[in-house]
């Protein structure tokens, strides 16, 4: 009856995977055919070298200054669809929106890329693209948050602005959930979305990788926005606490949203450009 019973979660499991990511995941037909009819279509880069892939979704001129998005776990390029179809974006900023390595196209091999301090470097390959000579601001949400984050503290003058939304950044704070520790046994992991298993591989090693970023915050020189929301049950809201009290000094605004999700970027798309808008007016 046991086994029984651990094979019908497993079913269910995998088939709620599917599920989720064949409502999510977009093939390249369905990319193809979101842009047909906009007078603005994304053109694509891969960066690459022996050991490391990046794909680069890059909306607007390339002489604009450049704005960064980095995507959670799991996710991709396309998450950020409805600020790359922002034409009052996309004529401010040249939008480089990339797929973290591991992640969509920029999968270089089976081995999980866990490291946010490696996942920086990478991610700020993607900057060579743009030639305004001006900083970016930076916007990472979720998984992509700590990853801004550490790229804007190694790379503090190639960054205007940094925007962390729905940031799990405390590394006392994170959440585990009753059915994660099933997503790391072997004979799971054969059926589920390679997503998912990425996904689950940066879960298990991201309190090691936040307690590594735990005591660079005081380093951070870049003026930064935080936004979480009250109602968001994948990160805990408390996260905000933990930012005001690493950046206490800092150039940093923190914003509050009681009724808010985790996607904050979708239910709160006007006040996320209006802060990105406001973040460059001085340029």
């Amino acid at each position: 009856m046991k086994v029984l019973n651990s094979l019908l979660f497993l079913l269910l499991l995998t088939s709620l995977s599917g599920c989720f990511f064949r409502k999510w995941r977009m093939s390249d037909r369905q990319i193809q055919a979101h842009f047909a009819n906009r007078a603005v279509k994304p053109t694509f880069f891969t960066i690459e070298n022996d050991s490391l892939k990046l794909f680069v979704a890059s909306v607007g001129s390339d002489t604009l200054p450049p704005l960064l998005l980095i995507h959670g776990a799991p996710g991709s390029w396309y998450g950020y669809l409805k600020m790359i179809d922002d034409s009052a974006l996309y004529s401010r900023f040249h939008i480089l929106s990339v797929d973290r390595p591991g992640y969509g196209k920029s999968r270089k091999n089976r081995k999980a890329v866990t490291s946010i301090t490696k996942q920086a470097q990478w991610i700020a390959h993607a900057l060579n693209l743009n030639h305004s000579g001006k900083p970016a601001v930076v916007l990472g949400r979720s998984y992509g948050a700590p990853v801004a984050a550490r790229l804007a503290i190694l790379y503090p003058s190639r960054v205007k602005h940094l925007f962390l939304v729905s940031s799990p950044l405390d590394p006392d704070k994170e959440k585990f959930f009753w059915f994660s520790k099933w997503g790391k046994m072997a004979p799971v992991k054969l059926f589920m979305d390679r997503h998912i298993n990425l996904a689950t591989a940066e879960k298990y090693t991201h309190v090691a990788e936040l307690r590594q970023l735990e005591p660079l915050w005081p380093t951070l020189q870049v003026p930064v926005t935080l936004m979480q929301g009250g109602k968001d049950w994948l990160v805990d809201p408390s996260n905000l606490d933990f930012a005001k009290k690493v950046l206490a000094g800092k150039p940093a605004e923190f914003i509050f949203l009681p009724e808010a999700g985790h996607l904050i970027t979708n239910s709160h798309p006007e006040l996320v450009k209006t802060l990105l808008l406001n973040s460059c007016r001085c340029d």
